[in-house]
């Protein structure tokens, strides 16, 4: 593992590696950048190569382990590792999605392979075609499931494990957990093992968040402001739509913004291409649907905008959940119309913090949309880096290309209950904590004490209107 970097294990990988070596089924929940595919991948390889042979026949070459995963870029990068880690072993391993070349596919599972990683329908494709055989799988491995269920895989879930041989071993990751995702484990996994490195729906611990509440008409105008001023060099920002991501990467294009959008309308081509421009800096801002908060491995990716606030609230941890990977500093910053305030405070009840909101002058909802925003429940002060929710929730991005990624249901946002939150004071928690000043990140302190008049005003608005309090 020196190769690839590796000196020390991630708490993920100290924990599950060894239950996956002993043959214990696991689930393991851990933030996205904490070394999860390794986590499965290792154990994998070394339970796999007592069986490895260098026969050229296929029938030498069964698939023996089969990794399930939700979207195509997620599917690449875990084939992509296996390959890496097993270079010095004589494993096959082969990716298939939907998308691609069906031919291609098929002629390298005719070659043999012992390591299939696959999206749920184009694997039920293979099967339809007798293309593979899944009778000799002696791991399953379920990555993202929490994602997959989000996008409706369960029945094809449940046709694939219908497939394979009862002995087997079985693993489960994920960022989250919800309820859903353990009454599926319970289906599946045979007394297993519980790995949790981190709280559960909790997103990564050096990510900083803030909100900038906005009129929504000034939203894309705010967002090149941002950008502009704070000379933001690689940011991924996600859209609630397939058309809204290709308008605002057009718009930032006409800002003179380099800029590209990837979802699931575009080629598996198109996609790879953009992604490998931005990781370039070829261009400086990705815009994405929420096909591609999931399996994006960026290296040190600086920040993320949800220009849309997610309809549900775990994306908001998977978006995150881009940045602050491998113990590198990130930022998550939030554009929210009034019309987002549910879906905000659905956000910060998962996530369980008050996220910071900072005026941006000029972009500001108007009088009545501000006091609009702050009718809602008192909450504490003290809990850095919280907020509310927002309710306008964009479409889902509908029914990927052969149901390999489908609409996301939309989330049920139950309010957020009085019990854990104490009224205090209006005045000691207003909903803007600082204005912003252009050059300076969001929540840095101003660089001179003495305020513009019109500076002033606007830190007046949130104590006349009353405070947020957690």
């Amino acid at each position: 593992m020196r190769e690839e970097g590796y000196e020390q294990p991630t708490p993920v990988q100290q924990q599950a590696i060894p239950l996956i070596l002993a043959g214990r089924d696991v689930m393991a929940g851990a933030q996205t950048g904490t070394g999860k595919t390794a986590a499965f991948a290792l154990p994998i390889l070394q339970r796999l190569a007592p069986l490895a042979n260098t026969s050229a026949s296929p029938a030498r070459h069964p698939v023996r382990a089969l990794v399930i995963a939700p979207t195509r870029e997620l599917a690449i990068q875990v084939e992509a590792s296996f390959r890496a880690y097993g270079r010095h072993l004589p494993l096959r391993s082969a990716v298939v999605y939907g998308g691609a070349d069906m031919d291609a596919q098929i002629a390298q599972l005719r070659r043999g392979v012992e390591i299939l990683v696959a999206t749920p329908g184009r694997l039920l494709d293979h099967v339809h075609n007798r293309t593979v055989m899944l009778n000799q799988v002696s791991i399953l491995v379920l990555d993202e499931a929490d994602r997959m269920l989000d996008m409706g895989f369960l029945p094809d879930i449940k046709r694939i494990i219908a497939l394979l041989p009862p002995a087997r071993q079985n693993l489960m990751f994920s960022a989250t957990f919800p309820d859903e995702i353990r009454n599926l484990a319970k289906t599946i996994l045979r007394n297993p093992a519980e790995v949790q490195v981190a709280p559960r729906n909790a997103p990564a611990e050096l990510v900083t968040h803030v909100v900038h509440p906005v009129a929504r008409e000034k939203k894309r105008e705010l967002l090149t402001y941002l950008i502009q001023t704070r000379q933001l060099r690689q940011v991924l920002v996600f859209c609630g739509t397939r058309i809204g991501a290709n308008r605002l990467a057009h718009q930032l294009r006409r800002d003179h913004i380099q800029a590209d959008a990837i979802h699931g309308d575009k080629s598996q081509a198109e996609r790879e291409a953009a992604l490998e421009a931005f990781k370039a800096g070829k261009i400086n801002v990705l815009v994405a649907t929420d096909v591609a908060s999931r399996g994006l491995d960026i290296e040190g990716l600086p920040q993320v905008i949800n220009f849309d606030i997610p309809r549900s609230p775990e994306d908001y941890v998977h978006r995150i959940g881009r940045t602050g990977r491998a113990g590198l500093p990130g930022e998550a910053i939030s554009l929210v119309a009034p019309e987002d305030q549910e879906a905000l405070e659905a956000i910060e009840k998962l996530i369980g913090r008050r996220i910071e909101r900072v005026l941006v002058p000029g972009f500001e909802p108007n009088a009545g949309a501000v006091a609009a925003m702050m009718g809602g429940a008192q909450r504490r002060d003290g809990d850095r880096g919280h907020g509310r929710r927002g309710r306008e929730a964009p479409r889902a991005e509908g029914r990927e290309e052969r149901r390999d990624e489908r609409r996301e249901k939309p989330a049920r946002i139950a309010p957020v209950r009085g019990a854990a939150e104490t009224a205090a004071p209006k005045s000691q928690d207003p909903i803007f904590s600082k204005p912003y000043e252009p050059g300076l990140a969001p929540g840095a302190a101003p660089a001179s004490a003495a305020a513009p008049q019109s500076r002033r005003r606007e830190r007046q608005v949130p104590a006349l209107l009353g405070g947020l309090k957690r």
